[in-house]
């Protein structure tokens, strides 16, 4: 593996994810199922790390995915490499946008997009959800509807829903909680 190869995929990623961190989920699965320098079992470990720290989930995500790849060196290049084309088109519109905002073509575009990042959205915590919350593996086998489920981890997220209904709190205590109900229930 090459620093070229892990500039290319997160270059890639941070060309096509429109839409923010939850965005460039997609195509970070997709980079783990195809490199072993992030495995796809670490995903749910990288995403809980990435959303715990400060910063973007696509640029932290890339972070730790450079260096694990490459050391600090990946690190700094992943992280370079997700960030170089938004900063590369952000400048470009940035010039064009003040003479076309008011353009109906430039307006339907932005509306045109904003459904596609929704379903980039849903399909990546689609993905999330699926490793967290179910067992398709252990149903697969056994065929029993029981099995399908990874119950603790089912409890914490409809608890946490309900948190997040009911109490408006910062997101880090609810971060911060689930860190110590992992630690408690060994989750």
């Amino acid at each position: 593996m090459t620093l070229l190869l892990l500039f290319y995929e997160f270059f890639k990623a941070g060309l096509f994810a429109v839409g923010g961190g939850l965005a460039t989920l997609p195509f970070l699965y997709d980079i783990a199922a195809r490199y072993d320098w992030m495995p796809m079992e670490k995903m749910p470990d990288m995403i809980a790390i990435s959303e715990s720290t400060p910063g973007p989930l696509g640029i932290n995500m890339a972070t730790y995915a450079g260096y694990q790849a490459y050391g600090v060196l990946g690190a700094i290049v992943a992280t370079a490499a997700l960030v170089l084309p938004s900063l590369i088109v952000i400048i470009i519109i940035a010039n064009f946008l003040k003479k076309f905002q008011a353009n109906k073509l430039v307006q339907d575009s932005f509306s045109g997009l904003r459904p596609i990042v929704a379903a980039l959205i849903a399909a990546a915590c689609w993905q999330v959800m699926k490793i967290t919350l179910f067992f398709f593996d252990v149903y697969a086998e056994t065929q029993n509807y029981l099995d399908l489920f990874n119950w603790k981890t089912l409890f914490f997220f409809v608890l946490i829903l309900v948190l997040l209904r009911k109490f408006k709190l910062h997101p880090f205590f609810y971060i911060a909680g689930a860190a110590v109900a992992g630690i408690v229930f060994q989750m």
